[in-house]
């Protein structure tokens, strides 16, 4: 029995071993292929417009990293596949390898840093609240004994439970599938607010089907930068997309990419977020972090 266990305990480290030293670059130049993932609804990051097409600030991240891939491979005529992912099922996809790069929403932390790692942040944001106008909800405590909305899978949902229980708030927490279903919580009046990253809730509400009605309230909770995603133990690739990350920040790029996602009207609507760049994000275009969040 214990010349079992120990086999079996083997196996497993070689097994865990042989993932780790996966490297991603030669799993793409072997199948000509890479795959990567976008979000529905994670306005103005990755979103559809339409059934199928993706748009946003993190799929133009994506398209260029896929671009310095077809360079570093020499496969111009590398085959790009894309699909969906949502909070709960994008790390599981990419460690078991589905997919091999996520640039949508995702906060980089010390916690999802033990299956997972991340590029250079390229934004930072924080839980606030959507609500309707007519809620009288201004900030949190607003929300004691209330339904609040949020979704499966995000940090979001441990804030704001956190939260409650360190004030005694007694929030009634309730889970959308995902950003668009949150809001829907919302709208239809199954909860007083949605807890989620205000530039989400800022796009959500710009695109929503009657933006008038909402409004985004409440306190930051805290600050978090977002990251694309790779595998664990992958150096190779994870120089690859900081250095795709660091020469747009360097050049003036990533700038002009921002001005046109944050400050300029955007898909489907011609909303206009006009939400200047943060000091944070602004700070590590000269310092290159990927520094997670607690």
């Amino acid at each position: 029995m214990k010349l079992s266990l120990l086999m079996t305990a083997a196996l497993l480290s070689v097994g865990l071993a042989s993932t780790a030293s996966a490297q991603t670059l030669k799993k793409i130049a072997d199948s000509n292929k890479i795959t990567v993932s976008y979000r529905e609804s994670s306005v103005p990051f990755s979103y559809l417009i339409g059934s199928t097409k993706a748009v946003g600030f993190s799929v133009e991240l994506t398209d260029a990293i896929i671009d310095d891939v077809r360079k570093k491979l020499k496969k111009p005529n590398l085959e790009v596949a894309t699909m969906p992912v949502t909070s709960q099922n994008r790390i599981p996809l990419l460690v078991n390898g589905t997919y091999d790069l996520e640039c949508g929403s995702t906060t980089n932390n010390t916690a999802r840093g033990k299956d997972v790692d991340f590029g250079i942040n390229h934004f930072y944001t924080g839980t606030r609240l959507l609500t309707k106008k007519t809620s009288g909800v201004k900030n949190y405590a607003d929300l004691a004994k209330k339904t609040v909305a949020t979704t499966t899978g995000t940090t979001n949902a441990q804030v704001i439970r956190k939260y409650s229980a360190d004030k005694n708030l007694d929030m009634q927490i309730i889970l959308g599938k995902d950003h668009d279903d949150s809001l829907l919580l919302v709208e239809s009046g199954r909860a007083l607010a949605f807890a989620m990253d205000d530039i989400l809730l800022f796009g959500l509400m710009a695109n929503s089907k009657d933006p008038a009605s909402l409004q985004v309230v409440g306190d930051s909770l805290q600050v978090e930068p977002y990251a694309c995603m790779l595998r664990k133990g992958d150096p190779e690739f994870k120089a690859l997309v900081d250095g795709t990350i660091s020469r747009l920040m360097k050049s003036g790029e990533f700038t002009k990419m921002y001005t046109k996602w944050f400050m300029s009207p955007i898909p489907p609507k011609g909303v206009n977020l006009n939400l200047p760049m943060s000091e944070q994000l602004k700070a590590n275009l000269k310092e290159l972090s990927d520094k997670p969040a607690m």
